[in-house]
């Protein structure tokens, strides 16, 4: 879950030592259990509608897509990608974190590739793909711009970047910390840092600064009679953020 250009290292230690709790649907990650079926559809859609792909064929939808899952942590988004027949690497700074997906994936029988370190290591490498994802990630760094900067290298001309994140405003910090913190306990208090919520503004100024331009931007509400997240044009709250690489 954390990963990033200028990592804040306690951070980073907070989601290492989560260990098997990762695939806990009850634990510790129950939020972002429940919060990943929307996750995935976005991601799908999103992809198909950039690449010109036929979701509803028969071929998987993403089929000889290279995708970088930044910040990957136990794998609960890079697994279920390369599920949907993309090429997945998971990368994450925590080693702890890249042995439970590597053990995940190797129970399940997924086919994708994990690796340990950072973006900067991917971009001396000269690595390009086809996605680029950053997902509950941006919130989590120390500086959004040379992040940003860092995962826009990894994709190619034309390519994908997806963000999600959490907005920096007063909604945020009643609904994500005050709320799933401390009332509802969705997640251990102290998990995020209202002062590091990332604006829409912020996110798409830092995205052209990179050289891509953003493309869509989706709200994420948690629907109250349904019991369930849906899409909106909310983004007080959490949002989603897609830009492409010129």
């Amino acid at each position: 879950m954390a990963a990033a250009a200028g990592a804040i290292d306690e951070e980073v230690r907070r989601f290492a030592a989560l260990g098997d709790e990762w695939w806990n649907a009850a634990g510790p990650m129950a939020a972002l259990h429940r919060l990943n079926p929307i996750r995935l559809a976005w991601l799908r859609d999103a992809i198909v509608a950039h690449f010109g792909r036929d979701a509803r064929g028969a071929a998987p939808p993403l089929a000889g897509l290279s995708v970088l899952d930044v910040g990957c942590g136990g794998g609960l988004v890079a697994e279920p990608l390369a599920r949907m027949g993309a090429e997945v690497v998971g990368l994450d700074p925590a080693a702890e974190s890249i042995a439970v997906a590597r053990a995940h994936a190797a129970a399940t029988g997924a086919r994708l590739t994990y690796r340990a370190g950072l973006v900067e290591d991917l971009v001396a490498e000269r690595a390009r793909f086809d996605v680029v994802t950053a997902l509950e990630v941006v919130e989590h760094v120390a500086d959004l711009r040379a992040f940003v900067a860092a995962a826009a290298a990894l994709a190619k001309p034309g390519g994908l970047i997806l963000a999600s994140t959490l907005n920096r405003t007063l909604k945020s910090f009643a609904l994500a910390i005050v709320g799933a913190e401390y009332v509802l306990g969705w997640v251990a208090k102290g998990t995020h840092r209202w002062e590091q919520f990332v604006t829409p503004a912020e996110l798409a100024a830092a995205f052209e600064a990179a050289g891509c331009r953003e493309t869509a931007r989706r709200g994420i509400v948690y629907d109250l009679p349904r019991r369930d997240w849906r899409l909106s044009a909310d983004v007080g709250v959490n949002y989603f953020m897609a830009a492409k690489k010129l």
